[in-house]
């Protein structure tokens, strides 16, 4: 793993993993301003239809905290979500450096396919944390509990994002007929990958930057686990 993640870090200046990494923010980005309006416009108008005064100011307010709590709960899901449609490029950078007979071997993933494991995967992402969003808050207004909110968050994410992020590598070179078996026969290893991962989503600044880690690590792991 100390080596996957070294070669990982000399390779994020990469150009074709720094054009994901943008690509992948602006569009997060774009995702969270859009759903900031939408909570704004649409409590406005709840706000107005039942006759409560400055509607504006208090829907500008209630969308702004609203936009920042789901931020700080489904960063992650759509974040990994977004960068699953990007994922290939990052692996296939990785590998063509470091794997490259595995490289010429592989398939590449089609944007169909891609989007139906990014969909997946930020359902089962939000429907978790939202399940965990009681716990999240009790701890976070607690200030012995507040400690304790990060690893409840890395508790609820690390299985979901191993299995994310080693799905990405996998569609590669596993079938879709084989990948249940794949998925049942390496919760180990990805398990271990995804708790790195989601260590690095707790890190301000650097959970900008953790899906396109957590591919490029999944990749070396991939191969790794296979040599």
């Amino acid at each position: 793993m100390i080596r996957a993640l070294i070669l990982t870090l000399r390779q994020l200046g990469d150009p074709a993993i720094v054009g994901v990494i943008v690509r992948s923010l602006a569009l997060t980005l774009l995702v969270f301003v859009a759903s900031g309006v939408a909570i704004g416009l649409g409590g406005r108008m709840l706000l107005t239809h039942a006759g409560i005064g400055h509607a504006g100011a208090i829907a500008a307010t209630a969308a702004t905290l609203l936009t920042i709590l789901t931020g700080w709960l489904l960063f992650r899901a759509v974040a990994v979500a977004v960068i699953g449609l990007f994922a290939d490029t990052i692996v296939a950078a990785v590998e063509q450096r470091h794997y490259p007979a595995e490289a010429a071997r592989a398939q590449p993933v089609r944007l169909r396919r891609a989007l139906a494991m990014g969909g997946r995967s930020a359902a089962r992402a939000i429907l978790a944390n939202l399940v965990a969003a009681p716990f999240y808050l009790l701890l976070l207004v607690s200030a012995v509990g507040a400690p304790l909110a990060p690893l409840l968050f890395t508790a609820v994410n690390a299985p979901l994002l191993g299995r994310d992020l080693g799905e990405m590598v996998a569609a590669r070179h596993v079938p879709a007929t084989a990948m249940k078996g794949w998925l049942a026969a390496t919760r180990g290893p990805r398990a271990l990958i995804g708790l790195v991962a989601t260590l690095l989503f707790v890190i301000p600044v650097v959970n900008l930057l953790a899906p396109a880690i957590g591919a490029a690590l999944a990749t070396h792991r991939f191969h790794g686990g296979r040599q």
